[in-house]
């Protein structure tokens, strides 16, 4: 089992984090996920089998559940229907190639919704946090000077007014946002926003850096700094 226990920090307070939990036989997808999913904000414990996925349902009661298609000794169809035998928790479905009919039957037996798997951070994130807002789960909003940006709707204000982000900018406004008034370094940048290890040009990210600047009315780079051979800061007034 692999685990992240994760915190949210809003406007200097300190809450539990919503939890997830993600059941996969590929474990290094589950560590990798467990990583990207824990520096967003979530308290992640990941599993390896239909069975492991049974007992932690029932002990930890997350308030999601992400499970494979091919999740073996215990399926994701018994899955669904044990779990749904309990309590109303939402289960994504990661369906690959080839796994088309176990997904129909997982949904017909209570899955709330499929997503691709190999999985992609960008497309994942919104289901899950769709699954949180099904139980309630309070809304996350970072606030820094006048910018505001909402984790759960996918929303930026900046004084008040509604700013429309591409999913790449906001990803990386909302990393810088999460290290205030630290420097992040490109290498970092490329990790958790692109979710790549690869070598990427610094021109690629000093371009978005630049269109979020001007998004946000940062005509002198006074909120997003550059760090000169480093990476960038995002300043609190």
């Amino acid at each position: 089992m692999i685990r992240h226990i994760g915190e949210d920090r809003v406007d200097g307070e300190t809450r539990s984090a919503p939890t997830l939990l993600v059941a996969d036989p590929d474990s290094a997808l589950v560590e990798n996920l467990t990583h990207e999913l824990g520096s967003e904000g979530i308290d992640v414990t990941g599993v390896f089998d239909g069975a492991q996925a049974l007992l932690q349902a029932g002990a930890l009661r997350p308030d999601a559940v992400l499970i494979s298609a091919s999740l073996p000794i215990i399926g994701p169809v018994d899955f669904v229907r044990a779990v749904r035998l309990a309590r109303a928790v939402p289960v994504l479905l990661g369906v690959g190639e080839g796994f088309a009919e176990q997904a129909m039957e997982a949904l017909a037996a209570g899955a709330t919704a499929c997503v691709a798997r190999p999985y992609r951070v960008p497309e994942l994130l919104p289901l899950v946090h769709a699954a949180f807002r099904r139980q309630g789960i309070q809304r996350t909003v970072l606030t820094i000077g006048d910018v505001a940006l909402d984790v759960t709707a996918y929303q930026v204000k900046v004084g008040g007014r509604v700013v429309h982000l591409p999913l790449r900018e906001f990803e990386l406004l909302h990393y810088l946002m999460r290290n205030a008034d630290r420097t992040v370094t490109r290498e970092q940048i490329m990790r958790h926003v692109w979710h790549s290890s690869d070598a990427m040009s610094t021109n690629t990210i000093a371009v978005h850096v630049k269109r979020l600047r001007a998004r946000l009315g940062d005509e002198d780079d006074k909120l997003i700094q550059t760090v000169r051979g480093v990476g960038y800061r995002l300043v609190t007034p």
